[in-house]
C-alpha cells in the first residue's frame, strides 16, 4: 500500500502538535502521568515520520535523522524523570546532534562555508561565559555539547547553502531552533529560571525536531 507523502506528513504534524499542547498544559497544571505520556509521544510521532517517508537526500540522511531522532527521544525520557538525569539526557541528546552532523555533512563538502560559523560563536561564547561560574562538575560535559550543537547548525547552514532546497532550508531551520532551545533551557537551568521557560524551551524543541523529521522527504 502506497503511503501519501503530504497526508502523513500533515497527519504527523498535527499529532506532534496536540501532544506539545497536552504536554505544556500537564507541565503547567498536571497530572504528572500526562507529562510522562505526552512528551515522549511527540518525538517518537517524529520518528516515525522520518522512518517511513521515501528519503528525498538519500539513505543515510535518512538514517541519520532517524538515529538522531531515536536519541532525542531517550534523552526527552531522562529529562522527565523525577529524579535529577541532566547529564544521561545530555549525553542522549549530545548523540542525536552527532547523528544529525551526519546527515547535515551528506552530499556537501564538510568545510562549506566556513563564515557562517562566526555567528554561532558570537552567540554560543557570550552565553557560555555566562553560565560558566554556575556549570561546576557540568562545565565540560557542556562545553563539548555546546561545541557539538554549534557544529551541528553551521553544516545545516551549510548545507543549505550548497544545497538550496526545500528539505535543507527546513532542516536548517530546525537546527537553528533547535539551538534556541537549548539556550533557553541552559538560562533557565543554571542562570535564572522564569515561569515561561517551559513553554519557550518545549515549543522551539517541537518545532525544530518537526522541521529535521519532515526535512528528510522533501527534496
Amino acid at each position: 500500500m502506497r503511503i501519501d507523502p503530504c497526508g502523513l506528513r500533515l497527519t504527523v504534524t498535527a499529532i506532534a502538535a496536540l501532544a506539545t499542547g497536552l504536554h505544556l498544559r500537564a507541565e503547567y497544571r498536571g497530572p504528572r502521568w500526562q507529562v510522562y505520556l505526552f512528551k515522549p509521544l511527540i518525538v517518537a510521532t517524529l520518528f516515525l515520520l522520518a522512518a517511513f517517508s521515501s528519503p528525498a537526500h538519500g539513505a543515510r540522511y535518512q538514517l541519520a535523522i532517524a538515529i538522531g531522532l531515536a536519541c532525542s527521544l531517550l534523552g526527552d525520557i531522562f529529562l522527565m524523570l523525577p529524579t535529577d538525569q541532566f547529564l544521561p539526557g545530555l549525553g542522549s541528546f549530545l548523540l542525536a546532534h552527532l547523528a544529525y552532523l551526519v546527515a547535515f555533512t551528506s552530499g556537501v563538502p564538510v568545510a562549506t562555508a566556513p563564515v557562517l560559523l562566526l555567528p554561532l560563536l558570537a552567540a554560543a561564547v557570550p552565553l557560555l561565559y555566562l553560565l560558566w561560574p554556575t556549570l561546576g562538575r557540568l562545565r565540560l560535559p557542556v562545553l563539548v555539547y555546546s561545541i557539538t550543537i554549534v557544529l551541528m547548525v553551521w553544516r545545516a547552514w551549510g548545507r543549505q547553502l550548497a544545497l538550496p532546497t526545500p528539505g535543507s532550508s527546513l532542516a536548517a531551520a530546525g537546527a537553528t531552533l533547535f539551538m534556541v532551545s537549548d539556550a533557553i533551557l541552559a538560562l533557565n537551568r543554571f542562570h535564572r529560571p522564569f515561569p515561561s521557560a517551559r513553554a519557550l524551551i518545549m515549543i522551539n524543541y517541537a518545532i525544530a525536531q518537526g522541521l529535521i523529521a519532515v526535512s528528510v522527504g522533501m527534496a
